[in-house]
């Protein structure tokens, strides 16, 4: 079943949230293993320089902050009770400089899990010059590695190769929102014909644009530099790549988040629109940047809801 449109002019989600919040999400399981770490590239990473691709880099499963990605891998979540044939890859934020992950990587695997979705959290390398000879297309790399990956081995993992979606958070937002308008495009050479395409893609506060007047400075100097040309603003500004092959998205963004404004979410799903592709967005009177990660509001419990019924209603979800 199809969703409506919600934009951003139309009919808007607005939720305030007066509950206390811990690190955790109510009500899910604590943060586990990974049940295995997938290296990435196999040693053979994409423009890399400087770096000893034989070793992946190590994050903690309680890591609040992993810096300096060199050499990236997924971590394997799998649903182990009744999982739905669903998988998404899980894209941490962090402003292009880290990986919240922690919070925006494990726990949301947890959650995944907890409705039937397995997931593989990406941990991508963080562009910097001194260790990529093309600093901006490293994520986008590793993102479209991820996808291909998880699809060419969907048999293995139970996994439906048309249920295979991107979730992302902050800049790991944008990097998810990259992924499903340049999926396309040849980053890399991969070794096999598989698509790269997202069937779907959640972005929750999202960093869309790399347009100084709405985007967030540290995630677009980190991926663009602070003298980048208005070609590589535009060719990083997702709003301004959506076709009508873009995938179905789900958005979630707290109007008074100070570091991403909310119009992020809001022309993106506008820019869908445009197109012809189906959206949902969600816009919170409060909840800040995280969603009630760095305040006393439980509004990430009210995005989990909702999302959890947007991909019921698109069958991503039994």
């Amino acid at each position: 079943m199809k969703t409506t449109i919600l934009s951003a002019m139309a009919a808007i989600c607005l939720t305030a949230a007066t509950q206390t919040a811990n690190a955790q999400f109510p009500g899910q399981p604590a943060p586990k293993e990974p049940q295995k770490i997938i290296d990435l590239w196999n040693g053979k990473i994409p423009g890399a320089k400087n770096v000893d691709a034989s070793k992946l880099d190590e994050v903690s499963t309680k890591s609040f902050f992993a810096r300096d990605i060199k050499v990236p891998s997924i971590a394997y979540y799998p649903a182990d009770e009744n999982p739905t044939g669903t998988a998404v890859v899980v894209c941490p934020g962090g402003s292009y400089a880290g990986l919240s992950y922690a919070f925006e990587g494990v726990n949301q695997a947890a959650w995944l899990n907890s409705i039937g979705i397995s997931a593989f959290v990406l941990r991508y390398r963080m562009p910097k010059d001194e260790f990529m000879e093309k600093r901006c297309d490293g994520p986008l790399q590793d993102a479209q590695q991820a996808i291909r990956y998880v699809r060419s081995h969907a048999a293995e993992y139970g996994i439906n190769p048309d249920h295979i979606g991107i979730v992302g958070f902050s800049a790991g937002g944008h990097l998810a929102s990259t992924a499903s308008t340049h999926f396309n495009d040849e980053v890399y050479k991969p070794a096999e014909n598989v698509s790269a395409r997202p069937d779907f893609a959640v972005l929750v506060y999202p960093v869309i644009t790399m347009e100084p007047s709405y985007s967030e400075k540290g995630t677009r100097e980190s991926l663009i530099g602070p003298d980048a040309d208005q070609a590589l603003i535009d060719r990083f500004s997702s709003e301004k790549q959506v076709t009508k092959e873009t995938p179905t998205t789900f958005l979630a963004h707290a109007m008074n988040d100070k570091l991403v404004p909310y119009t992020n979410s809001v022309n993106y799903a506008n820019a869908l629109r445009e197109k012809g592709v189906e959206c949902e967005l969600h816009l919170y009177a409060r909840g800040d940047h995280g969603l009630g990660a760095r305040n006393p509001i439980e509004t990430q419990a009210f995005w989990h809801d909702a999302c959890e019924k947007w991909l019921r209603m698109n069958g991503w979800v039994k």
